[in-house]
């Protein structure tokens, strides 16, 4: 059986897409390799997207290489980024200057440690360094 390499996207979608933009430019500290007025593209690390997509505007799209199928979502979402132990305590700096507040901290039995925010959709978003998983 062939194996998988990795996740390579992940789609979130935005009420606000320009808001959801700004704190993820900030956030990221990046800017977006991919901006539309359907969908923003981040470069999340490590060869993988972060793809943020204005809320029911992603019906099927005709490319010149092909159909790509209409996706959405709602409700509750959960994201994690991977981070270096080491460099917690500056993300923790960077997400108190950005406003957002840090809702909760886990030191998992792994020795991992997670950094639980919100973002502007109110999405639970993870900072988690290895020792989480045990592929991580």
């Amino acid at each position: 059986m062939a194996v998988l390499r990795r996740i390579l996207e992940t789609a979130l979608y935005c009420d606000d897409l320009q808001s959801t933009t700004a704190f993820y430019e900030r956030l990221l500290g990046a800017t977006p390799m991919l901006r539309t007025d359907r969908v923003v593209a981040f470069d999340a690390g490590e060869g993988t997207v972060l793809l943020l997509f204005r809320r029911g505007h992603t019906r099927p799209l005709q490319t010149d290489g092909g159909l790509v199928p209409g996706h959405d979502g709602s409700g509750p979402a959960h994201l994690a980024f991977a981070i270096d132990r080491d460099d917690a305590p500056g993300w923790e700096l960077h997400l108190a200057a950005l406003g957002a507040e840090v809702e909760s901290r886990v030191t998992w039995a792994r020795g991992g440690l997670s950094l639980y925010f919100r973002d502007p959709d109110g999405r639970s978003i993870e900072l988690a360094t290895p020792g989480t998983w045990p592929c991580y």
